[in-house]
Parts: C-alpha cells; structure tokens; sequence
C-alpha cells in the first residue's frame, strides 16, 4: 500500500509534468481551478489549486475534503502512484470505477486531453 508521503511524491510529479508538458497538455491544464483529491485506502485528501498548469498551495487533511472543489478526484493510493507512474490507464481505470472524476462539464471537456 502507498504511503501518503508516496502519494504526496507523485501529485507533485503530476504537477512538473503538467508544467513541463508540450502545448496542447498545458493549454488544457491552464485552467484556475481549486482540485482535491482524496486518497479512499489512506482516508487522506490532498487539496490545492490548479493554475497555469501548475497544482499550487498543497496541504494535506485526514479524511474527506472538507470542502467540495471544482475537480474531485477520489481512488486508493496505489491507483494514484500507478497513474503517475504510466502504469495505470486513466480512462481503463476511471471506466471501472478505480477512479472518480467529477468536475464541471465545461472543465471535464478541457481535462480531456490530459487523460
């Protein structure tokens, strides 16, 4: 089972992929955006903001996210250590229910090329 500090460790991966990416990616992340996501095995939410393709002002809280942001994500740490890592297909796992995505539809339209 991945440790928080491990899942800390690939959320901040994501965020220097998402800063790093090629145009396309980084138009679509260039959302301003509070984001949460809460790791199910750990009771663990993370939370922060997306801004210019960059997750800022991370802080960690034990248990559900206090308050509801604009794109929720919730799967077990594991999961999310896997998607980082490219081990883990997004969609795949989002289809099974291994993942929850929920976001507005106009936000969802714009992630969708980040998955």
């Amino acid at each position: 089972m991945a440790t928080t500090q491990q899942c800390r460790t690939a959320l901040e991966r994501l965020a220097r992929n998402l800063a790093d990416a090629d145009d396309d990616v980084r138009s679509a992340a260039a959302l301003e955006r509070s984001v949460s996501c809460h790791l199910t095995d750990l009771d663990t939410t993370f939370t922060g903001r997306l801004v210019h393709g960059r997750i800022e002002d991370m802080t960690t809280v034990h248990g559900p996210p206090s308050e509801r942001a604009q794109i929720r994500l919730a799967m077990t740490g594991d999961d999310l250590v896997s998607l980082v890592d490219g081990r883990l297909n997004f969609a795949r796992a989002w289809a099974r229910g291994r993942v929850r995505l929920e976001a507005g539809l106009r936000d969802l339209l714009r992630l969708r090329s980040l998955l």
